[in-house]
């Protein structure tokens, strides 16, 4: 059979991208959930007893929610125009809605960050990502959570497992910005 070409805003293709970037996010381990921005390109390949196999470029920017929460894309938030993961994801997925079959055949997603050139000319004062690995941002987080850990009514310690975003903003002199992953410690705050 041959190739088709639906619109983009065909019941059948927006099921399909839904399914698709669900089953991308579920596989991803690390970053941040992707939301659907547009569906830039489909083309469907029906299959001789029912079903249909989508194959689909979808234009994607991440959320709020960090991959972990395992969340659905559509109960996050887009995250902040300074701090955005934008991208394409090609996927190819195969549908049978009578068996009620969704198999994400293969994907690649490929991301980058919003350019700092292009964030300083609509927000000079926002603060601009950086590489999270650095020590300074560790640095941070430790102190951040060392407050938590102080002032929470949590039986035991948290410790940073790792940070996930960090930025930089200058005003009186450097702010650092973190946004981290913690796990409960087996130490107890009754021990000395």
């Amino acid at each position: 059979t041959a190739l088709l070409s639906p619109t983009c805003d065909d019941t059948a293709v927006e099921e399909a991208a839904d399914l698709a970037l669900r089953q991308i996010n579920a596989d991803r381990k690390e970053g941040y959930i992707l939301s659907l921005y547009q569906i830039f390109s489909v083309r469907e390949h029906p299959q001789e007893i029912t079903g249909s196999v989508f194959y689909l470029i979808l234009d994607v920017v991440d959320t709020e929610c960090h991959v972990i929460s395992k969340k659905l894309w559509k109960n996050c938030a887009a995250g902040f125009a300074h701090t955005a993961v934008y991208g394409q994801c090609k996927a190819i997925i195969y549908i049978n809605q009578a068996r009620n079959i969704a198999h994400l055949n293969t994907y690649q997603c490929i991301l980058q960050p919003v350019p700092p050139r292009y964030i300083w000319t609509v927000c000079p004062d926002c603060p601009v990502d950086d590489c999270p690995t650095k020590p300074k941002y560790l640095e941070a987080a430790v102190q951040s959570l060392a407050k938590f850990n102080e002032e929470s009514e949590q039986t035991h310690y948290f410790s940073v497992l790792n940070v996930t975003r960090a930025s930089m903003q200058w005003v009186t002199g450097p702010a650092y910005f973190v946004e981290f992953l913690i796990q409960e410690t087996s130490c107890s705050k009754n021990d000395t």
